[in-house]
């Protein structure tokens, strides 16, 4: 179990009553509530509980008495232990319901949100291979399952190319196939693991930080274009261009072939200069005639399909007539902002990382668009009254956080802004639902439309319309 559970009970022919937030599954025993994983409402399972609490409890399912008429069969072969795609069990439909119902849920129990009108969540087209992006972890201390540590025997093979295991920073699980990026990406990091294990090339030691092969990223476009970012974390010439040459020849679809030496304790790349080994720095995305540049550090929806269905929802309930001024806060490589455009009068975007502010400006100028204007920054820092005095005040903000939320101080200047709409895009309706407690003494939601942009995981994407409350007394 990896842990004592001596003194823990085991509950027996307990039935799941719910998905809950964070990929939760839910159960009530003797009315405390238990949350465990990998299972879906309806499975009867054995729980062998690991946390007990005065209120609830966390087990491991050790045994599915009875299958839940919903269930299906997982395809991914590493389900059961990557923690990426939790909900495999679950037929698409049944995901896109428990979706909603948490986006209700934590709407109303956190925010305690009126919703007066809920539109069906938007599914997506693709639900496998529909991620544009995709980052893997070299390490030489790969995860060894409860088997192989029971057996006592020596483990020689530890140098894996894979994903965290949930929970623990320092265990990678190797994997060999991956349903969510498209070809050639398992292609790709099959073959580089493959070579690296032949030349005895270092995996990174993450305990230590020592050995020279550090993150392997692959981004993708619909158009077919490929990028591929080796993160080497010691300057070793002739293992890196071995390497680098062997990649490329044997992947010449490969558009944009690139690296970073980092040589810092953390993984983050937005610090570092990405040198470009062969091809083009940047992809290209593209959505109704606008082409929107990719860079390495760029930030960018990892469900194109479904980002396009996002930013048409967000455009819409933004009510724009041509007249407004917007504000696209957290603006990214400023495709809402571009995408808004031509149907503002004034778009202004601002995000913390110069590259993707570098980016968005010259998606403007290669989109012939000259009313869209960017500041790189901290949201806190730069979104102050003075910024707004000088630049306009807003009549529609629109505002894509990261799953942290808004800073307080940010909710207070766009309260003081005192736009005619707010568009709050989320990724975490908890948060979300949180921010929008802040704005409700000025502002009332009227709309929420839950999008599914991570199919077979717990994740949703929701956007709210927000209208300034008038005071008719």
């Amino acid at each position: 179990m990896g842990r004592n559970t001596k003194n823990l009970p085991l509950l027996q022919n307990v039935e799941i009553l719910d998905a809950g937030a964070e990929g939760k599954a839910v159960a009530r025993v003797e009315g405390i509530v238990v949350f465990t994983t990998n299972v879906i409402p309806g499975d009867v399972v054995d729980i062998q509980v690991t946390k007990k609490r005065e209120k609830y409890m966390e087990g491991k399912v050790v045994a599915v008495r009875t299958p839940s008429p919903d269930r299906v069969e997982a395809f991914c072969e590493h389900f059961d232990l990557c923690g990426g795609c939790k909900w495999q069990y679950l037929p698409y439909e049944k995901q896109l319901f428990y979706k909603q119902k948490q986006v209700v849920d934590q709407l109303t129990r956190i925010g305690r949100v009126n919703i007066p009108k809920l539109h069906p969540i938007t599914g997506s087209e693709k639900t496998t291979f529909y991620r544009n992006k995709l980052e893997f972890t070299f390490s030489n201390r790969r995860w060894l399952s409860e088997e192989e540590i029971r057996s006592g025997a020596e483990i020689n093979d530890q140098n894996v190319l894979g994903f965290h295991i949930p929970g623990m920073f320092d265990k990678v699980m190797d994997i060999k196939t991956c349903w969510l990026q498209a070809s050639p990406s398992n292609e790709i990091r099959n073959a580089v693991r493959g070579y690296a294990l032949e030349h005895q090339l270092p995996f990174f030691d993450l305990r230590n930080k020592s050995g020279l092969l550090r993150t392997l990223t692959i981004r993708t476009n619909e158009k077919g274009e490929v990028m591929v970012i080796f993160v080497f974390f010691v300057d070793d010439r002739p293992a890196r261009e071995g390497l680098l040459s062997f990649v490329a020849e044997g992947f010449p679809q490969i558009t944009s072939l690139l690296y970073v030496i980092n040589e810092k304790g953390n993984d983050t790349i937005t610090d570092q200069e990405i040198q470009v080994y062969k091809g083009k720095d940047h992809l290209v995305e593209e959505m109704e005639g606008l082409k929107f540049i990719v860079g390495a550090k760029s930030f960018y929806q990892t469900n194109s399909t479904q980002a396009y269905e996002l930013y048409k929802i967000t455009r819409e309930m933004a009510g724009l007539t041509g007249a407004e001024t917007v504000y696209d806060l957290y603006t990214g490589t400023g495709t809402i902002a571009n995408f808004v455009a031509k149907k503002a009068k004034k778009v202004i975007g601002i995000e913390y990382v110069p590259e993707a502010i570098d980016d968005a400006k010259i998606n403007s100028v290669n989109n012939g668009i000259n009313n869209a204007y960017f500041f790189a920054g901290d949201m806190k820092d730069i979104l102050t009254a003075g910024f707004i005095a000088e630049n306009g005040r807003p009549d529609v903000i629109i505002t894509d956080p990261p799953r942290a939320g808004m800073d307080e101080k940010v909710v207070r200047v766009i309260l003081a802004a005192s736009p005619d709409r707010i568009v709050y895009v989320s990724c975490n309706p908890a948060t979300q639902a949180r921010d929008l407690q802040l704005m409700q003494n000025q502002y009332a939601v009227k709309e929420v439309l839950p999008v599914d942009m991570f199919p077979h995981t717990h994740h949703v994407e929701n956007v709210v319309l927000l209208e300034k409350i008038v005071n008719t007394i």
